[in-house]
């Protein structure tokens, strides 16, 4: 819902503003929207909690056109950061990682974060030789990366899944 127009507006006594930004002064809301008529112009409500009313005589079609053109200028510039998702495996070979992290790579450079998850559910041989496999691969990870990104969260350690996050550098 947008500013009360014309006749929609309440208020027995307005301060008007032109449509050039001079201040009209108060009068009465017949008078100001006279003047509005008058010019082919829209009288705009701007402030009502204000005393008087604050209004404005404008154009209110073009003055809503240009305001979503704003939106949609504001929309376009913003960029959104996806979070893309690489699995590994707790007891992976160098040649795999290295694979692996190429496509990190590109992620990061994309400008995108990136959650390392490792697949651990249901591998006994993670829990035969002890619980910081899956650490020492992350730190092993991490180191590998570099200054390509920075390390932004690790999991829980009561989670199932255990996950890093990396965010690129700026």
């Amino acid at each position: 819902m947008g500013p009360r127009i014309n006749e929609k507006i309440f208020a027995k006594t307005v301060q008007v503003i032109s449509n050039d930004g001079q201040n009209l002064g108060t009068m009465g809301i017949s008078d100001a929207l006279n003047a509005a008529y008058d010019l082919g112009l829209d009288l705009v409500e701007i402030n009502a909690s204000a005393t008087p009313v604050l209004v404005k005589i404008m154009d209110y079609g073009k003055y809503k056109y240009e305001q979503k053109k704003r939106a949609s200028e504001a929309r376009k510039k913003q960029k959104s950061i996806e979070i893309k998702e690489v699995w590994v495996k707790p007891f992976i070979e160098e040649n795999d990682l290295n694979i692996k992290l190429k496509k990190v790579f590109e992620f990061l450079e994309e400008g995108n974060k990136v959650k390392i998850a490792v697949m651990t559910h249901g591998n006994k041989k993670v829990l035969a030789r002890g619980r910081d496999v899956i650490p020492q691969l992350f730190a092993h990870i991490v180191e590998l990366i570099g200054e390509h990104g920075t390390l932004e969260s690790k999991s829980k350690p009561d989670e199932r899944t255990k996950s890093i996050i990396i965010a690129p550098t700026k």
